[in-house]
């Protein structure tokens, strides 16, 4: 059974950090570009980071670089993302999503909320 298990959500302070996982099960991340996506209430879902496979080349959205950085552990199946320097405008749900590398049908989480105040 297929599962992307987003955790590390939570509430935290403007300027905190969070660390969100994403831990897959029933494939391999090894053969897919790995992604989180965000959705704020009445926005659009939009995509905060990728992680290629193989090679790990990043790109961010211009709204987190500089703050945000994903990684994975193809070991423990696993893909993070660092978040610093938290603002308000970070606030949303951060869904992990999975695009094999040779086409095919994608998968995601269920999403962990993030919430950015004082």
């Amino acid at each position: 059974q297929v599962q992307l298990v987003e955790s590390g959500g939570g509430l935290v302070q403007p300027g905190g950090s969070l660390r969100l996982s994403c831990a897959a099960s029933g494939f391999t991340i090894s053969t897919f570009a790995m992604s989180w996506y965000r959705q704020a209430p009445g926005k659009e879902r939009e995509l905060v980071a990728t992680i290629t496979s193989p090679g790990g080349i990043t790109n961010y959205a211009d709204s987190v670089k500089g703050r945000f950085t994903i990684s994975r552990d193809n070991v423990k199946n696993t893909v993070y993302l660092q978040m610093n320097s938290l603002k308000a405008e970070d606030m949303a749900v951060y869904y992990c999503n999975a695009a094999p590398v040779f086409g095919g049908l994608e998968f995601w989480g269920q999403g962990t909320q993030v919430t950015v105040s004082s």
